[in-house]
């Protein structure tokens, strides 16, 4: 890591735990040269890093300030760390504890329009003449089904847990794995799941969840 990285990463920890908070103003780049033993270049480029990120803004004659914004920009940037440094493994474990806990709560709160949009993702899934686009509507029907939970906690969890599955790992696994008949049988256990749901069927939609995850940590991870 050069000079100018590595102070970034200090100062971006200063951001995370709070030292500096949206609004403040930051020292000067003297302040920060003399402080970490780097020249005002380095000073220079390690703030433009963070000032790209936009956790930063500069006012020529006023200074440097943490931007307005800065808790969220940080927020979405360890979202997106976490989830790149999330293993296909990791996030079958996660959904295997998590999707069947929701189930109670999804069919405590799910109206009309979240099995229609349920529907429309089976439906969808099922029309789609690509693996990619399967894989899309697929990760969606899970998506609708914890939204049906009306939790928006839980949501986010579950917006997180997509953006795992849209990385190159993830993809690699399923296309190994996703044959047509395989797929075929995805789509049989959604349909299931789904209808269990509409019945209101707590316990036979929780086993379907687990059985039809098993389903696939099987097929994708061998285990």
């Amino acid at each position: 890591m050069d000079a100018a990285a590595a102070l970034r990463e200090a100062l971006l920890d200063k951001l995370i735990n709070r030292t500096w908070r949206p609004g403040q103003r930051l020292p000067t780049e003297r302040s920060l040269g003399e402080q970490f033993g780097l020249s005002r270049s380095t000073v220079r480029r390690a703030l433009q890093d963070l000032k790209r990120q936009r956790l930063i803004t500069q006012t020529v004659g006023s200074g440097t300030y943490v931007a307005p914004r800065a808790d969220q920009v940080l927020a979405e940037l360890q979202r997106r760390q976490a989830g790149e440094a999330t293993s296909p493994a990791e996030l079958m474990a996660a959904r295997l504890v998590l999707e069947p806990a929701l189930i109670d709560m999804v069919i405590g709160n799910a109206t009309p329009a979240d099995f229609a949009r349920m529907e429309e993702c089976n439906d969808r899934a099922e029309a789609a003449t690509t693996l990619e686009e399967f894989e899309r509507w697929d990760a969606a029907l899970h998506e609708a089904i914890a939204d049906a939970a009306h939790n928006r906690f839980i949501s986010s969890v579950f917006r997180l847990m997509n953006e795992v599955r849209a990385q190159g790992e993830w993809g690699v696994l399923k296309r190994r794995s996703a044959t047509p008949e395989r797929r075929a049988e995805y789509q049989r256990e959604h349909r299931a799941l789904v209808a269990a749901l509409r019945e209101r069927d707590a316990e036979r939609a929780r086993a379907l969840c687990r059985e039809h995850l098993v389903h696939v940590r099987t097929s994708m991870l061998g285990y």
